[in-house]
């Protein structure tokens, strides 16, 4: 199956894809948010353009598993961009993602200025292979 995955931030999201297989997650870059609309229309026409069958996103839970503010946020993002896509969306639990993409890129020697955008892709490279192992 064919997936967009978004992990949303307030100034950029970043983005992966399955293969071409729908078997394996692979970074798709970052999309640099300009507020509203444009956004939401921009990633649906990715989405289309990727012909993605579903959208997977991260949701920023509290350690305690609630949904708070951010999470919320993002919540309502997601919903606009499938709504608009038409496409299916699904959730997964994004808490520590962040933290592991900067880890791997700290211990790959990526320098600190330019860890930032990749950690966001490798964000949601991980999100998405959490989608992909939990369907399988």
């Amino acid at each position: 199956m064919r997936a967009l995955a978004l992990d949303v931030g307030e100034k950029r999201v970043g983005l992966a894809r399955t293969d071409e297989t729908g078997t394996l997650a692979v970074p798709h870059g970052v999309y640099l948010r300009v507020g509203g609309e444009r956004d939401i229309k921009e990633l649906a026409r990715l989405a289309r353009e990727l012909g993605a069958e579903v959208l997977v996103a991260g949701l920023p839970l509290n350690m305690d598993g609630t949904e708070g503010p951010q999470a919320q946020r993002v919540r309502a993002f997601a919903e606009a961009v499938a709504k608009e896509a038409g496409l299916p969306l699904h959730f997964v639990d994004e808490r520590w993602t962040t933290e592991e993409a900067l880890r791997v890129l700290r211990e790959a020697g990526l320098p600190g200025r330019k860890r930032k955008g990749k950690a966001d892709a490798l964000s949601a490279v991980l999100i998405l292979q959490a989608w992909l192992e939990r369907v399988r």
